[in-house]
């Protein structure tokens, strides 16, 4: 858990363009500390947590979410969505070859 804590950490982190140490400053902590926090090595506690957010003028819960299970969730959703629409697809090309050998045959018979 304290993993993608640490990623959603360093990508708000990045998304400001800031470098590690004037995060580590504006909390009061050292360079190294605010690495492991990043890393995943440093557990965060609930104070700590709410001084990153307010660092940053986010919610907690924008930390605390895990970004990558909801995409992994999102992609599988848009996977279980293609392979419907494949589905339809291939049922659509399977009614248009027959209709293909049906006007063939009464071609033949022409």
């Amino acid at each position: 858990m304290t993993n993608h804590i640490g990623q959603n950490i360093r990508s708000l982190r990045k998304k400001q363009n800031w470098s590690q140490e004037k995060v580590a400053k504006g909390l009061e902590i050292s360079i190294p500390a605010y690495s492991k926090i990043e890393t995943g090595i440093t557990d965060i506690n609930i104070d700590r947590l709410h001084q990153i957010a307010a660092f940053f003028n986010v919610s907690v819960v924008d930390i605390l979410i895990d970004e990558q299970a909801g995409s992994k969730s999102q992609e599988q959703g848009m996977i279980t969505e293609l392979k419907a629409k494949l589905a339809k697809r291939e049922e659509e090309y399977i009614q248009l070859q027959a209709k293909i050998i049906d006007l063939y045959e009464k071609l033949k018979k022409i």
